[in-house]
This record gives structure tokens, sequence and C-alpha cells, in this order.
């Protein structure tokens, strides 16, 4: 999943990709260099970040997914906790609703989903994009996030959307600390609910600097590859991730530690 922010504020790349040719130009990129599923946000969730207005995160987003959809046959996601949002990008052409709020944030949104049986990821977030950071805190963050899968998987499929239409994110920096982050990295394994796959966004996130101890967005891409073939080996199939090329390759070669040369 290849992430294209059509943001002015977005922690790696804002105002990048405000036009609609410069999203499509780096939409192109990343397709050459290997992803499969373009996820298109107007709205930063980076911590601290402010709510967008409706209407202009519609502005950002739909007229990019409506462009990409005219010239592209793959899976185009939409990163969004807002229900018209999510409408007017699935009338644009896209696929899947990509909700860091699990779907709670708006009180329409599962009903959209359901009716539109689009693809949905359900991530897990503690607090909201402005307080998720202030002070995290869980008894235990690997059973609490499972708990909250669980509860998700029940309450949507009641809502009408296919079980088969959900997977679920642990949400790596969203309402966690370093330490919550680690323990969900370390048992990703065990994560998975009804069998259902998970999602992992962990891409250049403050967490790898922390470790390194470095601010810089570049020092982060390495170890971004590094998680990523991790989490391949633990079984996670789906890939958040704003460098394509290096990870695509990362997961190629550990496919092939683990299943054999496919040449």
């Amino acid at each position: 999943m290849g992430i294209l922010n059509a943001t002015p504020d977005s922690f790696s790349d804002g105002g990048a990709h405000r036009s609609t040719e410069a999203a499509l130009a780096h939409a192109r990129l990343m397709i050459a260099e290997g992803a499969e599923l373009i996820d298109v946000g107007g709205e930063s969730t980076r911590p601290g970040a402010q709510a967008v207005p409706v209407d202009e995160e519609i502005l950002r987003t739909a007229p990019v997914i409506s462009a990409l959809r005219a010239e592209w046959d793959g899976l185009i996601s939409i990163d969004t906790r807002k229900a018209a949002v999510a409408e007017a990008a699935l009338q644009a052409g896209a696929d899947i609703v990509n909700d860091v709020s699990g779907l709670r944030a708006d009180p329409r949104m599962p009903e959209v989903c359901a009716q539109s049986e689009c693809g949905v990821v359900v991530m897990h977030m503690q607090g909201t994009p402005e307080t998720m950071q202030c002070a995290p805190k869980y008894n235990n963050v690997v059973d609490e996030v499972k708990a909250f899968f669980h509860e998700r998987h029940k309450t949507l499929t009641q809502a009408g959307i296919h079980p088969h239409a959900l997977c679920f994110d642990p949400g790596i920096g969203f309402g966690k600390s370093l330490e919550h982050n680690l323990a969900l990295l370390r048992d990703l394994a065990t994560l998975a609910v009804n069998d259902r796959p998970c999602l992992l966004g962990v891409s250049k996130k403050s967490m790898i600097g922390r470790i390194l101890g470095s601010n810089l967005l570049e020092d982060r891409e390495w170890p971004t590859v590094a998680i990523t073939a991790n989490a391949r080996e633990q079984g996670v199939m789906l890939h958040r991730v704003h460098e394509v090329k290096r990870n695509v390759e990362a997961l190629r070669m550990i496919e092939a530690i683990l299943y054999g040369s496919r040449e």
C-alpha cells in the first residue's frame, strides 16, 4: 500500500502532492515500483494534527481518486474518519475505506461501508490525533488491541459489513508509547481476528527516530524496511509505506527465504 498524502501538513511529504497532477505523478511512481494499492489521504493524522473541514478534505482527495481511477484498475483506498468524505471517495472510484478511528469517529461510517460493500481497514487508536500521544496507558497493550479487534469485528459485521471486507491495523504510533509499539510489533502474529488479515503502517514513524536518536526522516527509511521484513515473517501481508521499491524488494526476499524462489 503506497501512501499518497494530498495534504499541506503531512509529517513525511506535506505539500508535495497537493495538485492533482503532482499526486498522480507520485501514484504512478509507486505503482511502477510495485504498489498494488494506493492510499489517498486529505487530512493529516500525525500527533497533534487538527481536523480538516469535510468540504476541504473532499476537495483534496476526490479529484485525485477520480483521475487515478480513470487510468488504473488497481485498488484505491481513502484514508478518512468522515462518512461524507468516504462517500465522495467511493463515488469517485475508491475501493476501500481506511479509517484510523476504527469506524467510531462518525456514526454514519459503518452504514456507508456496508451499503457500498467496500473493503474496510479498522485501525486501533487510543484517543484522537489531537490528544493521542498525551499520556497513552494500557494494562496490556497487546490484549487490549486484540479485544478491540474482536469487538469491532462483531459490531461491524452486525452492522452489515461483510466479514471478508475487514482487515485490522494495530495503529502503531496512534495512542501508544515506544514500549507499546514495540510490544505490538513483537506480537503481530497473534493479532489476527477471525482469520482476517492485519495491515501494518509504521513507515517513517517517530518511534524509529527515537530508537535511532535521529530526527531526520531519511534515517527512518531503512529501519522501516527492516520492520516490514520482520512483519512479513510474522505473517503480515499488507504494508502501508512511503518508499515502495525498497519495501517490495524486502518482501520478495523474505518470501523467497520462506517459500523458495519464484524463478
